[in-house]
């Protein structure tokens, strides 16, 4: 069974429910019937969400959370008519256990909405994003791992010391409810164990060390170049003693621009499956799509949303304020 069919096999067994917010894109009602078809309830929203029940609901929420942004109720239905914001909302008040949206709006109206209704997890400092890379149907794999998770190569430009850490902290944790095995962290840079010296090796090499103190009892290694933290007889020669071992499964990109080009130049030229951008951090999930995304993509990073959520139970909508 390849990697896709157990991730939409897992999550359809959940039983959940996954809001779409952009029912008006022939891509998204096709994802809405494979979703229901394997058992997951989809709610479908449309430009226009004026007379759903629980519009008041959301409106209220999101007066709540940002009562400087509206400062009547009457601006918060307003905002809550925005189909994006008006599905976080849902996800946020536990109508869905999941939401999706991005087919047709950029990248960073996502965002903006789920950190508006829904809010960073507990001791998160910010949102990111993942690609989780499926190599189950490439062909000269080789040794390496089905699946690797690549951060973050779709939110964070810049990240300092603090915010690679939390990516890769909310990567770990993502890793292991949606493929399911245990994280293995590689803190990658174009040096390895000190072969190189600068600001952005240090950069690396100390988010490297407080991930590792935070987290003991995950594997974890860097600074690392890609070859070290993927392949053991070459960690054994430049990284001899590392807790990764040249087995690294989530691999964190000193910056945007590495990672955004190290996904597409795998997805491309490697053949692999680029699932996502995942976004990561969230207290309850809201997924991003490419607005280039096919009905099969749209199915996939729903199913990834809802096994995110499995891992989040429903709390007050306050939490996280």
């Amino acid at each position: 069974m390849s990697f896709r069919t157990a991730l939409r096999t897992r999550a359809a067994q959940l039983a959940g429910t996954i809001v779409l917010s952009e029912g008006w894109d022939e891509r998204v009602v096709a994802a809405a019937r494979l979703l229901e078809r394997d058992g997951t309830r989809v709610l479908v929203l449309d430009k226009t969400v004026t007379d759903h029940p629980r519009i008041n609901d959301v409106a209220d929420l999101l007066w709540s959370r940002r009562p400087d942004k509206v400062r009547t109720r009457e601006e918060a239905r307003a905002a809550a008519r925005d189909p994006v914001l008006f599905a976080a909302g849902l996800v946020a008040l536990g109508e869905a256990d999941a939401g999706v949206a991005g087919a047709t709006c950029p990248t960073g109206d996502v965002i903006r909405a789920a950190l508006w209704a829904i809010g960073p997890a507990t001791g998160i400092r910010l949102v990111s994003s993942a690609f989780y890379m499926d190599f189950s149907e490439a062909a000269n794999r080789g040794a390496f791992p089905e699946v690797l998770t690549f951060t973050d190569c779709a939110v964070v430009p810049e990240p300092t010391v603090a915010t690679l850490t939390d990516i890769a902290a909310a990567a770990a944790e993502d890793r292991r409810h949606i493929v399911g095995d245990e994280p293995v962290v590689a803190f990658l840079s174009y040096s390895t164990k000190g072969s190189a010296s600068g600001e952005r090796v240090d950069k690396v090499r100390e988010a490297a060390r407080q991930f590792a103190k935070a987290f003991p009892n995950i594997a974890s290694d860097g600074e690392l170049q890609g070859d070290a933290a993927l392949v053991p007889e070459v960690a054994r020669r430049k990284a001899p003693g590392s807790k990764t071992e040249g087995r690294a499964n989530v691999l964190v990109f000193p910056d945007l621009d590495s990672g955004n080009i190290a996904y597409k130049l795998v997805q491309r030229l490697g053949r692999a499956n680029a699932i996502g951008p995942i976004l990561q951090g969230l207290r309850r999930p809201m997924a991003d799509l490419s607005r280039g995304a096919t009905t099969d993509e749209i199915v996939d990073v729903g199913s990834v949303a809802l096994l995110q959520g499995s891992a989040n139970p429903v709390t007050s909508p306050e939490e996280g304020r």
